[in-house]
């Protein structure tokens, strides 16, 4: 299997603007088997497909990581999920086109309910895109916004 590198920049979300423009939005629940930061192994249920997922650390950049994922059934997603970390992921995920890039929005709910995070995929750490205006602070690399850290330190704690 070769490598790959998932080259992402994330974002808070300063309005709901971003729902009339969404071509897509998808139920996401997930959970983690592994979330130590030198490796998160989750379980993801996406709409009627399930997923497993293994990520490395962010690289020097902040912007980049090793991805790998591969789809599994909704039953064998559903099996993994007992076995996973405490804790759960729920959101929705909305898919927004700008420009030559496709947004991912990421509306929280539960014990994270009041966060919302965009993120951008690149082909290269200096790419350029458009920015929406409903983006705000960039929030790449903050280690508080991984979803693996998220399930420990719900956004619901935080001052």
């Amino acid at each position: 299997m070769s490598k790959l590198i998932e080259i992402e920049r994330k974002f808070l979300v300063v309005s709901d603007a971003f729902k009339s423009e969404a071509f897509k939005q998808t139920r996401i629940v997930q959970a983690f088997l592994n979330s130590d930061k030198s490796r998160t192994v989750r379980v993801r249920l996406k709409g009627d497909k399930g997923y497993l997922t293994i990520k490395g650390p962010s690289l020097e950049d902040g912007v980049s990581r090793f991805e790998w994922e591969k789809e599994i059934s909704k039953q064998d997603a559903e099996a993994l999920l007992p076995l996973c970390e405490e804790g759960m992921i729920d959101k929705i995920r909305y898919e927004i086109q700008v420009g030559d890039h496709v947004f991912e929005v990421d509306e929280f709910f539960g014990a994270n309910e009041g966060l919302i995070v965009a993120e951008v995929e690149l082909d290269a750490v200096a790419e350029n895109f458009n920015k929406p205006n409903w983006l705000g602070e960039e929030v790449t690399g903050q280690i508080q916004y991984f979803n693996s850290q998220l399930v420990k330190h719900p956004f619901k704690n935080w001052t």
